[in-house]
C-alpha cells in the first residue's frame, strides 16, 4: 500500500495546497493531511479551526483523512506506516528548501519524498499571501477552498 503523509501547518489551507492533495490522491492509496503544531509559531487560525477546513475541503474523499502532530515528520510517518511525503513546489527557492529537509529525512529513516509541482494557475499562492490579504479586508476567497470562510 502506499500511503504519503502531507505535512505543513495550512495556516490556511489554500487552492495550491488543494491541487497537490487531489493530484496526489491518484498517486497514493491514502494521504494523511498533518497538520504540524509548532509551540514558535503564531499562527492566524487555531488548530480545530485549520483541521476543519481541511476535514471540510475533502469530506468526499476516503483516501484521505487529517491529523495533527508535534515531533519529527518522519516519527508521524513511521507511527503511521507511511512510505512516503507528499510535498509540494512552487518555484525554485521551495525547491532548495524542500531539497536539504528530503535528504535529511531520507538519511535518517529511508523515506522518500515525492514532490509535485504546483499547477501554474496557484504557483504564486501562499499561506502568508493569505493571511496577509485576509489582515487587510482583502478579497481571498479566490485563493483558498470554499470552506475557509472567515468573518471580515
Amino acid at each position: 500500500m502506499r500511503k504519503a503523509i502531507f505535512p505543513g501547518s495550512f495556516d490556511p489551507i489554500t487552492l495550491g495546497h488543494e491541487d497537490i492533495i487531489k493530484r496526489g490522491v491518484s498517486l497514493f492509496d491514502e494521504i494523511v493531511i498533518a497538520i504540524g503544531v509548532n509551540a514558535e509559531k503564531k499562527y492566524m487560525f487555531s488548530l480545530e479551526e485549520r483541521k476543519r477546513f481541511i476535514e471540510e475541503t475533502f469530506k468526499d474523499e476516503p483516501k484521505i483523512s487529517v491529523i495533527t502532530y508535534e515531533g519529527l515528520t518522519i516519527d508521524l510517518a513511521k507511527k503511521q506506516k507511511a512510505n512516503f511525503i507528499l510535498r509540494g513546489l512552487r518555484n525554485p527557492a521551495d525547491f532548495e528548501f524542500e531539497k536539504a529537509i528530503a535528504h535529511t529525512n531520507r538519511r535518517l529513516s529511508k523515506i522518500e519524498t515525492v514532490f509535485l509541482l504546483t499547477a501554474a494557475k496557484t504557483s504564486y499562492i501562499s499561506s502568508s499571501i493569505v493571511r496577509d490579504v485576509l489582515r487587510n479586508g482583502g478579497e481571498y476567497e479566490m485563493l483558498v477552498p470554499d470552506a475557509v470562510r472567515v468573518q471580515k
